[in-house]
């Protein structure tokens, strides 16, 4: 009995599929949390919105290698699904889970005090980020926490990168404004 030659390459076109999307989830599966996580505020929803943004890219496999950027590609695939979720969902949860982010403060050498103190710091920071406009917030975001060039945030945003820089000029000065005010007001 012998096996046809196009069932060899089949399987072995499809082993290096596998292997290709083994190694996008093993690479951008922690980003793609992170930003998920950073508008949907909830642990689940974001391994949620991670896993929907696998099962996109595995039903358009077979263009994968037409994509010159993967981590803006996907990034702007979970963009858009936290996004739509969001917009689902029409209401903000009744409280941000601050303990979940405080958790991903360094502990090393810190005191109890100091870490207590930090992160109430942290957690006024992510306040004052809630309280920016949401354009302006989510190019913050992007820039900031993923730390996405403006060209990136553009492709992910869909906007011009003049409005992507013109937005986190405001949001940095807006956030700068915010943190003065708390400051000056203790």
């Amino acid at each position: 009995m012998e096996i046809a030659p196009g069932a060899v390459q089949d399987e072995t076109r499809q082993h290096v599929e596998e292997e290709a999307l083994a190694a996008l989830v093993s690479q951008y599966a922690s980003t793609l949390y992170r930003v998920a996580f950073s508008v949907l505020r909830n642990p689940s929803d974001a391994e949620d919105a991670v896993q929907e943004t696998f099962l996109r890219v595995l039903r358009h496999r077979n263009g994968l290698g037409e994509i010159r950027d993967h981590r803006v590609w996907l990034i702007r695939i979970v963009w858009n699904i936290v996004l739509d979720r969001k917009r689902r969902a029409k209401t903000r949860p009744e409280t941000d889970d601050v303990a979940d982010l405080a958790r991903v403060l360094p502990s090393k050498g810190l005191s109890a005090e100091e870490l207590a103190a930090a992160a109430q710091h942290h957690a006024h920071v992510l306040a004052c980020v809630d309280q920016l406009p949401e354009k302006e917030r989510q190019v913050l975001v992007l820039s900031a926490f993923e730390e996405l060039t403006s060209v990136e945030i553009a492709a992910v945003l869909d906007i011009t990168e003049s409005s992507v820089r013109s937005r986190l000029f405001r949001a940095r000065n807006l956030i700068a404004g915010l943190l003065d005010h708390a400051r000056n007001s203790k």
